[in-house]
């Protein structure tokens, strides 16, 4: 009796229909190009021009005044770099949320777009290649995969 209880489980598993897996279909989109390539842009890309002279000038005062703290180890030059560094991650968290502001509708767009293209194309899973690629994340990918041209037509 024991043997037919253990058995019983297996012979149930086997009479049960498999549901059928539905082929995954993934692409690529090079979001960055998208973005330069959308209308309304503009104001976007200004504010990103703008932030990334801004932090790189900032970062490149705070090397100076770290390699001027370390050298005189002044407490005046300690706590110059410690205000500046703070000025530093305050105004980064400014300019955080002012590119988060003005990427929303263009990001709302955008996925919307690549959502009805892909869906057009039978795609199931888009990513970003540049993340992709940066994380490791996808070792390899064929070309054709990429929805970035027909993205591309679809936004304009």
């Amino acid at each position: 009796m024991n043997k037919v209880l253990m058995l019983l489980p297996l012979a149930l598993l086997a009479t049960v229909p498999h549901a059928q897996q539905s082929k995954s279909r993934v692409a690529m989109v090079n979001v960055q190009t998208l973005i330069k390539a959308m209308p309304g842009n503009a104001s976007y890309l200004a504010l990103m021009t703008k932030v990334d002279k801004d932090l790189k000038s900032r970062q490149a005062s705070l090397q100076t005044l770290a390699a001027k703290a370390a050298t005189t180890r002044s407490t005046a030059d300690q706590q110059a770099l410690t205000k500046a560094q703070q000025a530093y991650t305050a105004q980064r968290a400014d300019y955080d949320k002012q590119i988060q502001t003005a990427f929303k509708p263009l990001g709302t767009r955008l996925n919307t777009v690549v959502a009805q293209v892909a869906r057009a194309n039978g795609i199931s899973v888009v990513m970003d290649d540049t993340v992709a690629a940066q994380t490791g994340l996808v070792v390899y990918a064929d070309p054709t995969a990429n929805l970035t041209n027909a993205v591309l037509k679809a936004l304009k």
